[in-house]
């Protein structure tokens, strides 16, 4: 498959050959299964106190001519602790039991549990070979909500990584015909339900990912865009390019990044 490379101004100085990996099949179950073991390894471990509700000395005797014990008084054999006494009459409650006020969980969560999923490697290269090939399908894209421009799916020429002002971004933008999609990303809703008050109180749309072949100022320049992404070529993985598990986001390769890809041989 060839793509049409576009100049910062949106004409076409040229063509070129897209390489391997973008000859993968789509597929959603493989891109999934990536997606969710690298969102799994940022899980923080939580867990109750090992030692909650197990602090009160609950030791009730059920043996005959125990003063203290609780043999003979026609109640139930749940742990219990003395809350107070007088003479041999003991007022007992009950604790520790998982049934009790103030007793420990039944089965807590535990913070030694394993949260992070394993997938092997070369499933997570096919999976992101399949996210590659999944972001130069149209409806693919366009299913996902992004404002597709009418010649997309188009490479970039690699002056565009050299661009250090955001201001002079967005106008590139505008020439590729993505000013709607910069729009749509810059507006963001505020949050339904309980996570407003716990740091996470708007949600914010994806936008296009910008994929450069090196460390370079369009990063920076890029910054300032919401919903606007910029990665190195080797540090792609299937997230960046299927948000949410779901295949075809809007992506711009430069040049370099597509020589860099077919000369490195990148996730094969």
């Amino acid at each position: 498959m060839e793509l049409k490379i576009i100049s910062i101004e949106n004409k076409e100085i040229g063509k070129k050959k897209l390489p391997e990996q973008f000859k993968e099949g789509v597929r959603p179950d493989l891109i999934k299964r990536a997606v969710l073991a690298i969102q799994s390894h940022k899980r923080q471990p939580f867990g109750t106190d090992p030692e909650a509700g197990k602090k009160a000395s609950a030791e009730l005797s059920r043996r005959r001519r125990k003063y203290r014990g609780s043999y003979g008084y026609g109640i139930s054999r749940v742990p219990r602790k003395i809350l107070s006494r007088r003479g041999t009459r003991f007022n007992w409650v009950g604790a520790v039991a998982p049934g009790t006020v103030g007793g420990r969980a039944a089965h807590p969560p535990k913070a030694e549990k394993i949260l992070s999923k394993k997938i092997n490697k070369k499933e997570r290269k096919k999976a992101i070979r399949s996210a590659l090939a999944a972001t130069l399908d149209k409806n693919l894209v366009a299913k996902r909500g992004h404002m597709v421009p009418a010649n997309y799916p188009i490479i970039l020429e690699s002056r565009i990584e050299s661009i250090s002002k955001t201001k002079e971004l967005k106008k590139i933008f505008e020439s590729l015909e993505l000013k709607a999609e910069i729009e749509r990303t810059s507006k963001k809703k505020v949050r339904a339900g309980k996570g407003k008050a716990r740091g996470r109180k708007y949600k914010k749309k994806v936008g296009p990912l910008l994929i450069v072949s090196k460390t370079c100022n369009l990063e920076k320049s890029a910054k300032n865009i919401p919903g606007v992404q910029t990665i190195l070529v080797n540090k792609l993985n299937a997230e960046l390019l299927a948000p949410g598990t779901i295949p075809g986001r809007l992506t711009l390769f430069t040049e370099a990044a597509v020589d860099k890809l077919e000369k490195e041989k990148l996730f094969m």
